[in-house]
């Protein structure tokens, strides 16, 4: 137990010290059983040095400064110090440095910004000794950050504490949690993803009065801790009610144009071009909408403008439930949409999980678009908020529990480690460049000291580590997967795990490829990741990797000594590098089974290693983002570029539809060049270059012509004529440039039509250089006045684990008749109706 309320000293007055000779405590706090806590200034002259230490160590790592000098803390804490509002105290136990307390006035500080700020509020960051800077004392932390409310709260004019860690930092949550914090909303701040939280004066002395100290649960492991509540803070109803509101709208939008629903027109609206439709289920259950119709089907709808219609009362219907409700949709009209009742609930799990990341999302405080038109490549990318734009249920990634959400998906912003494991070379298998067999390759990725240490765990196995192969692995993927399915592995000595790596990485849109934000040249890692998501299991098969290293430099051959390529600037990310391990339990069923694809991780070219001095890597489905204000990046990228909206189209379309064009008919090359498959390199705001990445699962040449070597077999499609041009009609026509098309007509100074027109005009343009492939550019008519229409939400209505057969991908295509092609419009050199130009 402890006493009631201990003896406090004088509300500190006292700055931190800024080489002030006084050393003299401005708090005392006595605790019975374990002694007194004092504070006294912070001072530059002898404090740095140990704090040097601290800040150096593992369990540093959120305080920022790791690999920091001793010059550089003093010169931090020299920075800290100057404001008026910020103040740096150290607090000490027993004669010794306990821990450092930063305290600071929200109003003045940057963090102001991004909650309603409230009198009386103080905010503080607080590091705490290494654990073995002193004799082991029971509930050391917890006296420690009890002293440090008391010291707050000794100042008359604080009612409220702020704390802003990291949110991976589940340890300092789970400390704060016990002291009486309470979290508030997630925040994106310019050097980290925040977790708010906050405690009153009332809490913290209602907490002194109960005289007990809070144990942790059980839950509270450092390494996967997140509090009942913590889960599920961002699902406030505010939020769940946008989200489901925008789900609903692009229901509408895609299963519209992909004919499963059929709105009829009821009216004409007030402003010109759209009207009132609706959409019933013939059992009362209706939606109402306003919505203007673009090219290619594609409906721009008012997302306020919903309005939906019951058929009668529900009394387990909550009150507060949204007035829009994607699930009660999607149920409504499963009949036109054709889910069986199968697949009904498990589609469902993939709707609501959408939703709650993007409730997530809507409350974590993006960039705005004026600002990510200036941001860093890694910011742009978690700040990404709708992922796919054709796909309904886009962010199912089931299998991720709610920490596995904040920490490992990209809009959590949340760097991490990769594990590594050790597999025996009678199970696993290396591929690479011959520039990079598997010696030059773990060189590059693991400095020395983490090898020989990963070389002495095998050792500690009894074993030789010239046996193994070192494996990168997604963290999830060990503890959730790996760990049980491979445990025979892990028993008998050929699987051993070895620890985290020291590099950092970032979660990339397509969230099994990381980015590593500790090295930023070094390769992307993708690895696999046993997770759902958009049809498919997100595993790494051996029988692609294996052949990865090959691909990259059979097309690097073909493509990179092509002029028009040289010029265009155009590059794949090179797949130069890949490591498997063969389960043999599973190993007789198939190079497609999804137990066959769990042991696997890649290396691939990172854009920063091509992008040159004063570029910006910038991943192409910013292109469509809307920030949270309802405003679009698009027109933010063109108004800060300073050109006019034709001449950055234009740019735009050089750098990335006209080298997929020359790849298609020089070569009958064909990718998969949707938004997040797709990184453009900026130059002052203007997209200069465009590179491919995800090429060896999804390359595929569509004629005998081209000679493959023969480890390259698979790669040749054998695909229907009339199919081959879908490449370009379905994958970058239907499924992207229709959505920057009404980017353009909602957000921009440049109609729908004004876009087709640039994109006719860079067809044009390169059609020109060309005059030998006048023959293909005719059988092959970019201008028809048609083209069959694919669709992807009837695939993953058909069959949502394996969209597609790998082996025979046109197999299963969904096609619904056929749809107009906007290009149609400027066949026969028709006339460009771009008022932008």
């Amino acid at each position: 137990m402890l006493a009631p309320r201990p003896r406090q000293g004088q509300p500190a007055q006292a700055r931190g010290a800024r080489g002030s000779a006084s050393v003299s405590a401005v708090f005392r706090v006595a605790f019975p059983g374990f002694g007194e806590v004092s504070l006294r200034p912070f001072e530059l002259e002898r404090d740095p040095a140990f704090l040097h230490e601290w800040v150096n160590r593992d369990y540093a790592y959120f305080w920022g400064l790791q690999g920091a000098s001793l010059e550089r803390v003093v010169e931090e804490y020299r920075r800290l110090l100057a404001p008026e509002h910020y103040e740096v105290f150290v607090g000490e136990h027993q004669g010794r440095p306990a821990f450092v307390l930063e305290r600071y006035d929200p109003r003045q500080d940057p963090i102001g910004a991004f909650y309603p700020v409230a009198p009386g509020d103080r905010g503080v960051h607080v590091i705490v000794a290494p654990p073995d800077a002193g004799p082991r004392v029971p509930n050391f932390t917890w006296f420690m950050f009890e002293a440090i409310l008391d010291f707050a709260f000794s100042d008359p004019g604080v009612a409220r504490v702020l704390v802003e860690p990291d949110i991976r930092n589940k340890k300092m949550f789970t400390l704060c949690e016990r002291v009486g914090f309470e979290t508030g909303r997630v925040v994106e701040l310019p050097h980290k993803t925040a977790q708010l939280a906050f405690v009153t004066r009332a809490r913290h002395e209602a907490i002194r009065r109960a005289g007990t100290i809070r144990e942790r649960s059980t839950m509270n492991h450092a390494d996967n801790f997140v509090s009942p509540q913590r889960a599920v803070g961002h699902l406030r109803r505010d939020a769940w009610a946008r989200a489901n509101r925008a789900l609903v709208k692009k229901a509408l939008c895609e299963f519209s144009h992909e004919r499963l629903l059929e709105p009829r027109e009821l009216e004409a609206s007030e402003a010109e071009g759209f009207a009132v439709y609706e959409v019933d289920d013939g059992a009362g259950f209706s939606c109402r909408f306003e919505a203007k119709p673009l090219p290619l089907d594609h409906l721009w709808i008012r997302e306020q403008s919903i309005t939906v219609t019951r058929p009668q009362a529900d009394a387990r219907r909550s009150p507060s439930a949204p007035e829009v409700d994607a699930v009660e949709f999607i149920k409504a009209f499963r009949e036109p949409l054709g889910i069986s009742e199968q697949l009904l609930p498990l589609y469902l799990e993939e709707i609501l999980s959408t939703l709650q990341g993007s409730a997530f999302k809507l409350g974590k405080g993006n960039p705005s678009a004026a600002q990510l038109a200036r941001a860093d490549f890694q910011t742009i990318e978690q700040s990404m908020t709708e992922g796919h734009p054709c796909f309904v249920a886009n962010n199912g990634r089931i299998g991720f529990d709610s920490t596995d959400y904040r920490s490992y998906a990209p809009e959590a912003g949340n760097t991490f480690s990769l594990l590594w494991l050790a597999g025996h070379r009678r199970k696993a298998v290396y591929a690479g460049t011959d520039e990079l067999p598997y010696e030059t390759l773990i060189a590059q990725e693991l400095d020395a000291h983490t090898r020989a240490a990963f070389e002495d765990r095998i050792r500690s196995q009894g074993a030789d580590p010239a046996d193994y192969l070192f494996i990168p692995v997604h963290p999830f993927q060990w503890f959730n997967k790996l760990a049980s399915v491979f445990a025979s592995e892990v028993a008998s000595g050929d699987l051993i795990c070895l620890g985290y790596g020291p590099d950092q990485y970032l979660a990339q849109q397509s969230v099994r490829t990381l980015f590593n934000v500790s090295n930023p040249d070094k390769f992307y890692t993708k690895s696999a990741l046993s997770i759902l998501n958009m049809g498919f299991m997100r595993g790494l098969p051996h029988y692609y990797l294996g052949t990865a290293p090959t691909m990259a430099v059979w097309l690097e051959q073909l493509l990179y000594t092509d002029p028009y390529i040289e010029a265009s600037g155009f590059r794949m990310l090179g797949e130069l590098a890949s490591v498997s391990y063969v389960n043999p339990y599973f190993e007789e069923f198939g190079p497609h089974n999804d137990y066959n694809k769990m042991l696997a991780s890649l290396w691939r070219e990172s854009p920063m290693s091509v992008a040159e001095d004063g570029q910006t890597p910038m991943t192409m489905a910013a292109l469509v983002h809307v920030d949270d204000h309802g405003q679009a990046l698009l027109p933010a990228l063109i108004e800060a570029s300073g050109l006019s909206t034709r001449a950055w189209l234009d740019r735009y379309l050089d750098a990335y539809l006209a080298p997929l064009l020359h790849c298609f008919y020089r070569y009958d090359l064909v990718f998969m060049p949707h938004g997040e498959n797709l990184i453009l390199v900026l130059e002052d705001h203007v997209p200069v270059r465009a590179l491919m990445k995800d090429i060896t699962e999804e390359v595929a040449i569509l004629s005998e012509a081209i000679e493959i070597p023969e480890a390259l077999s698979r790669v040749r499609m054998e695909v229907p004529d009339d199919v081959k041009l879908l490449s370009i009609f379905i994958d970058v026509f239907d499924d992207f440039f229709r959505f920057v098309a009404q980017i353009l007509e909602e957000h921009g100074d440049c109609s729908a039509m004004d876009f087709w027109a640039a994109a006719a005009a860079c067809v044009r343009r390169y059609q020109a250089q060309f005059p030998e492939l006048a023959e293909k550019f005719a059988h092959y008519d970019l201008f028809a006045a048609d083209f069959t229409l694919s669709c992807l939400n009837r695939l993953q209505i058909r069959n949502h684990r394996q969209m597609i057969d790998l082996d025979e991908p046109v197999g299963r295509l969904q096609f619904v008749g056929r749809i107009a092609n906007p290009l149609a419009a400027f066949a026969d050199g028709g006339v460009e109706r771009s008022k932008a130009s």
